[in-house]
C-alpha cells in the first residue's frame, strides 16, 4: 500500500486509535438540533478525546440541555459566552483557545458529523504527517434529505500535498468544517476566525491556513454533513441573501482572502481566489438578481464594479473561457444594471447564452451592439460539449397527451458544425433526483431565425424536437427538466432548458387524467430561469395545494 495515499483500515481489526481530537460545536439559540450535532461528535469513537460547545450566549434553553448532556458525558466541556458575538466566528476562536487535544475539528450546531469521519481524517492526516487534513462535505436539503456533495473534485481519491499551491482549485473549499486541523499548527501561525458579526468568516480562516503552507492529506470519505434547511423562520447567514449588505460582506471576505493570500507570497492561490469569486460568487448572486428590487440591484452592481475594478490583466486571463468572466465584464463596462434576465441564464449551470448574438464591425462576435469591448471569442473557444448551449422549452399540459416543445439556437454556427441529431429528454424529482420519462428524439432542423440575430449578422437556423409527456407517470412533486444533446460525431452536451414565459405558458392548470382523477399542473421558471413543473395528483392533492395557497396569502 502506498503511504502517501492510504486505505480505510478495517475496524475490526485495526487498534483503537488514541484520542487526540477535539470538536469544537459552537451555537446560538439552536436548541433543538445542538443535541444531534453533539452526539455525532461523541459518537465518532475513542479517537475524540474532547467535544468543546461553545454556547455563545442562548437565550432558549439551550444552556440547561447543554449542562445535562455534559453531566452524563465526560468528554463533553461546555464553555458559555457571556456575551453573544454575533457570529461565528468568536466562538470558533474560543474553541480553538479551549482544547487540550493535538487535533481540532469544527462543528455547527444544525449540522452533523457522519459515521467514520474523525477516524477517516486523523488516519490520514497521521500516515502523511499533514497539518491538515479535508473530506468531503454534502449539503443535505432537509426535509427532502437529497444530498449534494460540496466541491466533489478535490476529495475523489486519497491525496497528499506537500503544499496548497499544487492544488489551486482549494480556493474554492472555504468550508473549514470538513477539516482536522492540528492545534498547534493554527496556535504557531496565529490562524483564527474573524471576531464578532463577520459573515463568510470560513472564507477568510481558509485563506489563512493556505498561506501558512501546510502540508495537506485529501480523502473521499464523507467528513461532514451540512444541513440545509431553507424553510427555517431564521435562515442560516450565508443562506440570508436577500439583503445586499449580505453582498458586501461576501465581497470584503473575498477582497481579504486575496490580500492575506497574495501577501504570504501564494500569487497563483491568489489569483486563483479572484478566479473563484467570478465562477461562484458572481454567477450565484447573478442568478438571483432577477428576484432583487432596483435598489438592490443598483447597489450589488456598483459593489461588484468596485471590486473588479482592482482586477489586473492576468485576473481576467486566468480562464477566459469561463461564464463568470463573461458576467463580470458586462458589469464592469456597463454603469447601470442590464441586461439581466441573459444574465441569469449564463450563470446557470450548466450555463446558457440567450440570443440574440450580436457581432462587432470586424466580425467579432461581442454582447451586444452597444457593448462591443465585451467579446465572446474566449467563450465560443470551448469545445462543444462545454458551450453554453441554448434551449428553449414550452411545456403544454393536455387532457389526451401533454407536450414539450424544445428549440435549440445556432451559436455563431458552432452547433452547425456539430451537427445535432437527438436530444434525451429526463425529468428529475427535485426532492431526491429520481428520473422518470426518459425518451429520445430527433431534433429538426429549421431555417434562420431573426432572434439568434439580433439584427447582427445571418445563423444557420435552429433545430427543434417536440416530446410528449407522461405528466401523470411523474406524479406529485417537483420536476426539473434536464436534456442530453447529442451529435453527430458521437459528442454530447447535457443541458437544462430556458423556460419560455408569456402568452400563459406558465399558468397553472387542471387536467383531467384517467389514473389519478385530475392533475394540477404548474409549469414555471427557476431562480436560474430554468424550466421545471410542479405536480399535484388526484383531488386530495389539488385540495393541499389550494389550502397552501391560501395560507400564504393570509400571511
Amino acid at each position: 500500500m502506498d503511504p502517501m495515499h492510504p486505505e480505510p483500515s478495517d475496524p475490526h481489526s485495526a487498534p483503537a486509535p488514541a484520542p487526540q481530537v477535539a470538536v469544537v460545536v459552537i451555537g446560538y439559540n439552536d436548541r433543538a438540533h445542538v443535541g444531534d450535532a453533539l452526539r455525532s461528535a461523541l459518537a465518532q469513537g475513542p479517537a475524540v478525546a474532547e467535544v468543546i460547545a461553545v454556547d455563545d450566549c442562548s437565550t432558549d434553553g439551550s444552556e440547561a440541555l447543554l449542562a445535562r448532556l455534559a453531566a452524563d458525558e465526560p468528554r463533553l466541556r461546555v464553555v458559555r459566552r457571556n456575551v453573544n458575538s454575533g457570529g461565528c466566528g468568536t466562538p470558533r476562536n474560543t474553541g480553538i483557545d479551549t482544547v487540550t487535544a493535538p487535533y481540532v475539528m469544527f462543528l455547527d450546531s444544525d449540522d452533523v458529523l457522519p459515521p467514520g469521519a474523525v477516524d477517516a481524517l486523523l488516519t490520514a492526516a497521521e500516515a502523511a504527517r499533514a497539518e491538515v487534513a479535508g473530506g468531503l462535505c454534502v449539503r443535505r436539503e432537509l426535509p427532502s434529505g437529497r444530498e449534494q456533495p460540496w466541491q466533489a473534485p478535490l476529495y475523489t481519491e486519497h491525496t497528499v500535498l506537500a503544499r496548497p499551491a499544487l492544488r489551486p482549485r482549494l480556493v474554492h473549499d472555504t468550508l473549514c468544517v470538513n477539516k482536522l486541523y492540528r492545534t498547534d499548527f493554527l496556535r504557531d501561525h496565529g490562524i483564527r476566525f474573524p471576531e464578532g458579526r463577520f459573515l463568510y468568516e470560513d472564507i477568510v480562516f481558509t485563506a489563512r491556513v493556505l498561506a501558512a503552507g501546510p502540508r495537506i492529506a485529501l480523502v473521499p470519505d464523507r467528513v461532514y454533513v451540512w444541513q440545509v434547511r431553507r424553510s427555517a423562520e431564521r435562515l442560516s447567514l450565508s443562506l440570508d441573501r436577500g439583503h445586499v449588505d449580505n453582498w458586501a460582506a461576501r465581497v470584503e471576505a473575498c477582497a481579504l482572502a486575496y490580500d492575506i493570500l497574495l501577501g504570504a507570497g501564494q500569487k497563483e492561490l491568489a489569483r486563483a481566489a479572484r478566479a473563484k469569486f467570478l465562477d461562484h460568487e458572481v454567477r450565484m448572486y447573478a442568478r438571483e438578481l432577477g428576484l432583487r428590487d432596483a435598489h438592490y440591484r443598483r447597489t450589488w452592481w456598483a459593489r461588484t464594479q468596485e471590486h473588479l475594478a482592482r482586477y489586473d490583466a492576468a485576473d481576467w486571463e486566468l480562464n477566459p473561457a469561463a461564464p463568470g468572466r463573461l458576467i463580470g465584464r458586462v458589469v464592469l463596462e456597463s454603469p447601470e444594471p442590464r441586461d439581466l434576465p441573459r444574465l441569469r441564464e449564463l450563470a446557470s449551470r450548466p450555463a446558457r447564452l440567450l440570443p440574440p448574438y450580436a457581432c462587432a464591425a470586424d466580425g467579432t462576435p461581442v454582447w451586444s451592439p452597444d457593448l462591443p469591448q465585451v467579446s465572446l471569442a474566449p467563450l465560443l473557444a470551448r469545445p462543444v460539449p462545454t458551450l453554453p448551449l441554448a434551449v428553449d422549452a414550452e411545456l403544454r399540459p393536455r387532457a389526451r397527451a401533454s407536450v414539450l416543445r424544445l428549440r435549440l439556437h445556432e451559436l455563431y454556427g458552432r452547433v452547425a458544425e456539430a451537427d445535432p441529431r437527438e436530444v434525451d429528454v429526463e425529468w428529475h424529482a427535485r426532492d431526491d433526483d429520481r428520473a422518470r420519462g426518459r425518451t429520445t428524439v430527433a431534433l429538426t432542423h429549421s431555417g434562420t431565425d431573426s432572434a439568434d440575430t439580433g439584427g447582427a449578422g445571418d445563423t444557420a437556423g435552429t433545430w427543434s424536437a417536440e416530446v410528449p409527456v407522461d405528466l401523470a407517470g411523474l406524479g406529485s412533486g417537483t420536476w426539473d427538466l434536464r436534456l442530453t444533446l447529442r451529435f453527430a460525431d458521437g459528442g454530447q452536451r447535457e443541458v437544462t432548458a430556458h423556460a419560455l414565459a408569456g402568452a400563459g405558458r406558465l399558468r397553472r392548470r387542471a387536467v383531467p387524467s384517467a389514473v389519478h382523477g385530475v392533475l394540477l399542473v404548474q409549469p414555471y421558471a427557476t431562480h436560474s430561469g430554468a424550466l421545471a413543473v410542479r405536480m399535484a395528483t388526484g383531488p386530495g392533492g389539488v385540495l393541499r395545494v389550494l389550502r397552501d395557497r391560501l395560507r400564504r396569502l393570509l400571511h
